[in-house]
């Protein structure tokens, strides 16, 4: 077997190439690393909306609460469903509203949509996250309204005391700023249900129903009363299901555009890692005969070349990856594709991206330097010594 260290002088006797060759993968490994790291941090957001312990309900058909109407008459029903947790006797579930509005961004020449959630009293109890981080808790009944941390100060007029057009001439005014665990509810502005309702003209009807169920367990029988009357046309699920079935479509995307970008690059990576090593091939003719006088067999070789490609390889990846760690800091807002409102993202490292992300690199070696490893492994004793 030929000693590692042999490999390890070849690397920093050839610095320019190596560096060039170990930058080339460094920067798959940030552009796929990063892309999975957004990807992840959206999936986050919206599953951490949603509680085991809560349900909600909407119309049958629905893909979202933006396009689902429920008659407020039909909440009596629901509430009185078994499995409904209760509080003093009064059941822990409410009626809400979901809109959206257009709104100009800070910083961007360019108009949003803003997800506005009407919310009563009963609403923030359904919420355990929930809590205030500056500000008051809006006057009931009036035109004051609470911003998500995450929305807050990317929109005009969405700072505490400023004031924004819920709908033309009927302005609202932030009095507070609430934080909910980093879930989806921190891009949204929540008004009192009352006022959103008589804004948006949607009088005797709610987009969902939220409650707080008893334990997990209690959904069936939830469930089970909610969809018997098929009059009703409504349809039960568990918040984490719901939140989970929003996020697909946009961590795909990213996903799949971030891994198409990093296929490329890691094709021109391995091409750069394939001419690095035919040029090491070329250049050290005589050490591989010599080698091959010393005794060492062809597998050797092969073997040899190979570790030093994958060597270098995941030298680099490992320098992308310290980069791609700094994204952990930046959040980034864009347009949920599943409400059609601005949603603000972080991007989430975690132990799985970062293992892959180094093996991917392993990979970019692996193939690049077989061909290369090849070649030197077929060269000629006697030739090689007369080079």
């Amino acid at each position: 077997m030929i000693p590692i260290r042999y490999n390890l002088r070849s690397l920093a006797v050839r610095k320019t190439t190596t560096i060039a060759t170990g930058l080339g993968v460094a920067l798959v490994v940030y552009v796929f690393a990063s892309a999975l790291m957004l990807a992840e941090g959206i999936r986050r957001t919206l599953t951490t909306s949603g509680s085991p312990n809560a349900a909600m309900v909407m119309r049958k058909g629905s893909d979202n609460e933006l396009s689902s109407v429920v008659e407020t008459p039909t909440m009596s029903l629901l509430l009185a469903a078994p499995g409904v947790k209760r509080e003093v006797s009064l059941p822990l579930g409410a009626g809400e509203i979901v809109a959206v509005n257009a709104m100009e961004k800070i910083g961007a020449n360019g108009i949003s949509n803003v997800q506005l959630r009407g919310v009563t009293d009963v609403s923030l109890k359904l919420r355990p996250e929930f809590k205030i981080v500056e500000g008051k808790a809006p006057s009931p009944g009036s035109d004051e309204v609470l911003v998500g941390e995450r929305i807050r100060g990317r929109f005009r007029g969405l700072e505490i005391g400023q004031t924004f057009e819920l709908k033309k001439n009927r302005h609202a005014k932030v009095v507070g700023v609430f934080s909910a665990g980093g879930s989806s509810y921190e891009s949204e502005v929540w008004v009192d249900l009352e006022v959103l309702r008589t804004v948006f003209r949607r009088e005797g009807v709610v987009s969902s129903v939220h409650v707080l169920l008893d334990s997990p367990a209690s959904f069936d029988a939830f469930r089970a009363v909610v969809e018997q009357d098929k009059r009703l046309g409504l349809l039960a699920m568990r918040e984490v299901e719901y939140f989970e079935k929003q996020s697909e479509g946009t961590s795909k995307l990213l996903s799949g555009l971030g891994s198409i970008i990093a296929f490329f690059f890691a094709i021109g990576a391995m091409i750069g890692a394939m001419i690095t090593m035919y040029a090491a091939v070329a250049n050290r003719q005589r050490e591989i005969g010599t080698l091959r006088a010393l005794g060492f067999p062809r597998w050797s070789i092969l073997f040899s070349f190979l570790l030093e490609s994958v060597s270098l390889a995941i030298m680099g990846g490992l320098v992308g990856v310290i980069p791609s760690l700094l994204m952990g800091f930046v959040k980034i807002s864009m347009m949920n594709f599943a409400s059609w409102s601005e949603i603000v993202f972080e991007f989430r490292p975690t132990p799985e991206i970062l293992i892959g992300s180094v093996v991917l690199s392993g990979f970019v070696g692996l193939i690049g330097g077989f061909f290369p490893a090849v070649r030197a492994a077929r060269v000629s004793a006697v030739t090689a010594m007369r080079a």
